[in-house]
C-alpha cells in the first residue's frame, strides 16, 4: 500500500567533512521505505542527495554553508578553461554502462581514495564499500567510464533521474590528474543530460570559498536552492 507519509530521521552529530572545527548532522529519508526510489526523485528537487542507500540533506545547528546546486543544461556555456579541458580529453572513449562491481573498477576507486583521502578513513576501502557507497538495488545509476587506449582512467557515478542527472561521485587515476578529469566528467554529464532530454545536472552541495567545493560555481549559469526556491547564483567576481 502506498503511503503519503514521508519519515525523516536526523543523524547524531558527527565530524564535519569540510570544516575540522565543526560537527554536522543530516536529515535522512527513511531508508526502509518501499517508495525510496520515488522519494529520491522528489528529494532531488528539494536539495537532497544520495550516498549509497541514504537520501539526505545537511541539517546542521548554526551552519548553512552547504547549498544545493544544479546546472540548467539548456543555457550552460563552457568557459575558456572548460573548453580547453574538453579539447585536452578529446582522445578519451566514453562508455555508459550498468553500475556493477568489477576488479578493474574497484582498483581504480581504491587507488583514488588512497591518493585523495590519505589517513582519512576512506583510504582502506574494501569491495563491499565500493558497492554500498556508489549504487543500490533501487537507484537509477549508471557508470560513465572514461578510457584511454582501452584503459579505465575515470568513473563518473551518475543517477539518471527523470528530473535530471545527479552527479554522485567521480574517481580517477591520480597519474592522469593533469587532465582535469573531474571537470571533464561534469561536462560530459551535461552533454548526456542534453542527449536524454533532461533539464538539469545536480552537483550536490556547493560551499562558497571552500577549496574542495567552490569549483562548482564555475559551471555557469548555475542554480542554487535558497529558501525553498531554485534561483540563478550570481557569477563569481574574477
Amino acid at each position: 500500500m502506498r503511503s503519503d507519509v514521508v519519515r525523516l530521521f536526523q543523524t547524531l552529530p558527527h565530524a564535519c567533512g569540510y570544516f575540522s572545527e565543526r560537527t554536522s548532522q543530516n536529515l535522512v529519508i527513511d531508508p526502509s521505505s518501499p517508495q525510496l526510489a520515488d522519494l529520491y526523485e522528489f528529494g532531488l528537487l528539494r536539495g537532497y542527495r544520495r550516498a549509497g542507500e541514504h537520501v539526505y540533506v545537511p541539517h546542521c545547528i548554526g551552519c548553512r554553508a552547504c547549498v544545493a546546486c544544479r546546472i540548467p543544461v539548456a543555457t550552460f556555456t563552457p568557459d575558456r578553461a572548460q573548453r580547453r579541458c574538453l579539447k585536452r580529453n578529446a582522445d578519451l572513449e566514453v562508455r555508459i554502462l550498468p553500475a556493477r562491481y568489477s576488479a578493474e573498477r574497484f582498483a581504480l576507486y581504491q587507488r583514488y581514495l588512497q591518493w585523495r583521502h590519505p589517513d582519512g578513513g576512506m583510504d582502506d576501502a574494501r569491495p563491499d564499500d565500493f558497492s554500498r557507497f556508489l549504487y543500490t538495488s533501487w537507484s537509477p545509476t549508471r557508470f560513465v567510464e572514461l578510457r584511454k587506449d582501452g584503459r579505465l582512467i575515470a568513473i563518473a557515478v551518475t543517477d539518471f533521474c527523470t528530473s535530471g542527472l545527479s552527479a554522485v561521485y567521480t574517481c580517477y587515476d591520480p597519474d592522469e590528474a593533469g587532465r582535469g578529469l573531474g571537470t571533464f566528467a561534469i561536462l560530459r554529464q551535461i552533454e548526456l543530460a542534453r542527449e536524454n532530454g533532461l533539464d538539469h545536472v545536480y552537483l550536490g552541495f556547493w560551499i562558497a570559498g571552500h577549496p574542495k567545493m567552490d569549483y562548482k560555481i564555475h559551471f555557469q549559469p548555475i542554480e542554487t536552492l535558497r529558501n525553498g526556491q531554485w534561483q540563478i547564483e550570481p557569477r563569481p567576481v574574477s
